[in-house]
């Protein structure tokens, strides 16, 4: 980690790039792999923005690791759901750079489901620890439940 000066800038950006990708994740059509990619994007940049917020960036090194690690310390969240989210971490390395099919549709919907409670409680508690760094940013959208395809 290294120390970082975030700013209501930052932090709205990033929350941008959640709420995008929780749309995104849910387009009918994509490949589970896909959604799963996607949906982990967002948690991981909610992650991000609850990190900048705390005042520190995560080097390159291990860079996925230390940010989903960082949510301990930052937010005090839960040890079950760091360690949900380090299985989504390898899941996602598998089904992006070593085999397709590796996830399922309940392990995108899954994910999907972290990335939107990890979005409202990063703009929880950024709202009871950070106000300041809220003036740019929109409200957390209320989570859509993704309508299942019938085959």
């Amino acid at each position: 980690m290294t120390a970082h000066q975030t700013s209501p800038r930052e932090v709205a950006d990033l929350l941008g790039v959640v709420d995008r990708d929780l749309a995104d994740c849910q387009t009918p059509g994509l490949s589970a792999d896909w959604r799963l990619n996607i949906a982990y994007n967002a948690a991981l940049q909610a992650a991000t923005a609850a990190l900048a917020a705390a005042g520190y960036r995560a080097t390159r090194d291990q860079h996925h690791y230390r940010v989903i690690q960082s949510l301990v310390f930052t937010m005090g969240a839960d040890r079950g759901l760091i360690n949900q989210f380090e299985q989504f971490r390898k899941k996602r390395n598998i089904g992006g750079y070593e085999r397709v099919g590796a996830v399922s549709d309940h392990e995108a919907d899954e994910m999907t489901a972290l990335a939107q409670e990890l979005r409202q409680s990063v703009a929880r508690w950024l709202g009871a620890n950070h106000a300041e760094l809220l003036k740019e940013a929109r409200p957390a959208p209320r989570p859509e439940r993704r309508k299942r395809r019938r085959s």
